[in-house]
């Protein structure tokens, strides 16, 4: 029987220094000399990346950011010795379908949060369909879950931590979604569970 989870709220939180020390850092770039090219034809056009420093530096207000982003139920989870960053809404009627949506590379669970409304609240939103608690972990090394300090970590390795985080959840069953590579998570999830139950197709 495995041990249970270690799992505390988390709340994101990016102190001022930092935030100054990278406006500072981003307003000292040195620029190279345009391309003799059109505009993106060997990369990055210069100009709409100096536009886009400047917009970070001066405008980008991270603190209103923050504050929408916290406004998901966020958490973490030590999985072989690692802290795992993860979003857990849960359904907001009834007992929900248990739902685990993984981002892509490079991406961050940002991507999906905007899904979670939707899944959560189908009926609210005009969707005649069942209500998820939904999971999205970030990745190990990606956004608030720390990097491993080990080699190896896979898909398979994923998919094994996000199995024993949905069941560290209290989900023994559960759906999976996983989007170009980390479809193949999804796929291991499957596998593993059918051999952990002993499952065989039909004939």
């Amino acid at each position: 029987m495995e041990a249970p989870l270690h799992i505390t709220p988390f709340s994101i939180h990016i102190e001022p220094e930092i935030l100054s020390d990278l406006q500072e850092r981003i307003r000292k770039t040195r620029w190279p000399d345009q391309a003799p090219s059109a505009p993106w034809e060997q990369g990055t056009d210069l100009e709409y990346l100096r536009q886009l420093l400047e917009y970070w530096a001066g405008e980008f207000d991270w603190q209103t950011q923050e504050r929408e982003l916290n406004a998901a139920a966020q958490f973490r989870a030590e999985l072989d010795g690692v802290h795992i960053h993860f979003v857990h809404e849960r359904a907001r009627h009834g007992h929900g379908v248990p739902l685990i949506l993984t981002h892509g590379w490079p991406s961050t669970f940002v991507e999906l949060l905007p899904l979670v409304p939707f899944l959560t609240d189908p009926h609210a939103h005009g969707i005649d369909g069942p209500a998820f608690d939904v999971v999205i972990p970030s990745l190990p090394g990606y956004g608030f879950s720390e990097r491993p300090r080990r080699t190896g970590v896979n898909y398979q390795h994923v998919a094994g931590l996000w199995h024993r985080l949905m069941r560290g959840l209290g989900y023994e069953r559960y759906g999976a979604q996983g989007g170009g590579f980390r479809g193949r998570d999804c796929h291991v999830y499957g596998v593993e569970e059918s051999r952990a139950n002993d499952w065989r197709p039909p004939e």
